[in-house]
């Protein structure tokens, strides 16, 4: 049964079956879709984008014009100088240049019945030397209906396949997949960005960072599409602000000294807030004192997941985590949201973007859980886990906490044996006593200086 559907007054398009829409298909449909007439400017990876549209069939009933500005005089000369060739200002000169070039050379003869297009892409694919980091910016900017308002909507991808031509395979399918469902699949975030990833398994690419602007995108909450990100498997991480304008992952963290707080953040009154507050500026400030003043100032974020707490427990929802990420925001921290819960997992991501050192600062009943969790899907257990997350340059600040308040903490998973001296009620990570062998593993951690212990600061102790 094929699907009709409105592409503009009086103009009825037909698409094919959904288990057809491949990218040959959804860019012949495009072809034979008499309202829709664009330009493709793509740099960084070919032209593969355009290139399904000018191999299908039909390219002239779609392909106003294509180019790849390779030369940086080039480049510059048509886009501007002055910004990272691969970067959202470089993405936002190139959607302006080509669409007021589309617009003046097409308006008066085809604007009453044509949905105008442009397509951009600026991306660093692998290189010969395998030595950058493969990621890119793709735009586009459409009309919903001939002579309408333009909507926009701007990705940030990585590419995680090992080779070029890989890369720029996937580069071909994802624009197809945009622009077939910028006019086609734009009924729900669900549906757009199910088609944007169709055929695209995560291990191959990852959007990290949308946004979008124009009465296409009218009720879209862009917090929300950052959550659906993670929740939805499409992304690793994705990264909040807490002054209003957010970014990838890649730009909070690029070659900076990290500091993580990791929790669940289910309570955000006002005590619970301070003390959120509070525990991610001691480790900064730890993590300050071990670098000197020589150095940058740590960022520090407060690091959420979508994943279970534990391997039988539900996931949360998109609204309980942006009411979560929201609250955090609101009260002046940035947050990272990670789709997996292992401490290593965040690790792995944040060494993407730096060789800096990173520290965890979490509360001791935490500490006590990494050492308790079961790590069935790993083949090496907790030693696996370990050694993955402290691969580089990795320690874990283990705030205290008061004897009556742990006891509570970790009253469903306190391992057997478990014991701890006190200090004025207060419990550290080196007054921990487990039993063996465990007692073996915490102590190496402790001396090897992995596992650091923070005392307890007069003003703490008074509250």
């Amino acid at each position: 049964m094929e699907n009709v559907t409105n592409a503009s007054p009086g103009q009825i398009v037909i698409i094919p079956p959904a288990e057809k829409l491949d990218a040959h298909r959804k860019a012949l449909t495009l072809n034979l879709d008499t309202t829709a007439f664009g330009s493709f400017a793509e740099i960084g990876a070919g032209q593969e984008v355009a290139r399904w549209f000018l191999i299908v069939g039909g390219a002239s009933g779609t392909v106003a014009k294509t180019i790849s500005a390779y030369d940086k005089q080039v480049s510059d000369d048509l886009y501007g100088a002055g910004s990272r060739y691969v970067s959202r200002e470089r993405l936002e000169a190139m959607l302006e240049n080509e669409w007021a070039q589309l617009l003046t050379q097409l308006q008066s003869t085809r604007g009453s019945n044509t949905r105008f297009f442009s397509f951009v892409d600026t991306v660093s694919a692998r290189n010969h030397a395998g030595t950058n980091d493969p990621h890119g910016w793709v735009g586009l900017r459409f009309q919903s209906a001939p002579g309408g308002p333009f909507n926009d909507i701007l990705l940030h991808i990585n590419m995680r396949d090992p080779s070029n031509v890989l890369q720029q395979e996937v580069i071909g399918v994802l624009g197809v997949n945009l622009i077939f469902a910028a006019f086609y699949q734009l009924t729900a975030q669900e549906s757009f960005f199910g088609g944007v990833t169709q055929d695209l398994p995560k291990e191959r690419v990852e959007i990290d960072f949308v946004d979008f602007r124009g009465p296409a995108f009218e009720g879209w909450n862009r917090h929300e599409v950052q959550v659906y990100l993670v929740h939805a498997g499409f992304a690793e991480a994705v990264f909040f602000s807490s002054k209003g304008t957010c970014s990838p992952p890649t730009e909070a963290l690029y070659k900076k000294a990290v500091v993580l707080a990791p929790g669940t953040f289910v309570h955000l009154d006002p005590i619970h807030s301070e003390i959120h507050l509070h525990l991610l500026a001691a480790g900064v400030q730890e993590l300050g004192r071990e670098l000197g003043q020589s150095s940058a100032a740590p960022m520090g974020f407060f690091a959420l997941s979508a994943a279970p707490l534990s391997p039988e427990g539900p996931a949360p929802d998109v609204s309980d985590l942006l009411r979560r990420i929201d609250g955090l925001l609101a009260q002046g921290g940035d947050v990272l949201l990670f789709r997996e819960r292992e401490l290593y997992a965040m690790t792995t991501l944040v060494n993407r973007y730096t060789k800096a050192p990173m520290r965890f600062v979490v509360g001791l009943s935490l500490s006590i859980r990494a050492f308790t969790d079961p790590y069935y899907h790993l083949q090496g257990s907790l030693l696996e886990a370990l050694s993955r997350l402290f691969v580089q340059n990795v320690r874990i600040y283990a705030y205290p906490m008061r004897a009556s308040e742990l006891q509570e903490a970790i009253k469903d998973f306190a391992p057997a044996g478990l014991k701890w001296d006190e200090t004025d009620g207060w419990v550290t990570a080196d007054q921990l006593r487990f039993a063996s062998p465990l007692c073996h593993l915490h102590a190496y951690l402790l001396a090897s200086n992995f596992l650091v212990p923070m005392k307890v600061d007069p003003e703490s102790a008074s509250t």
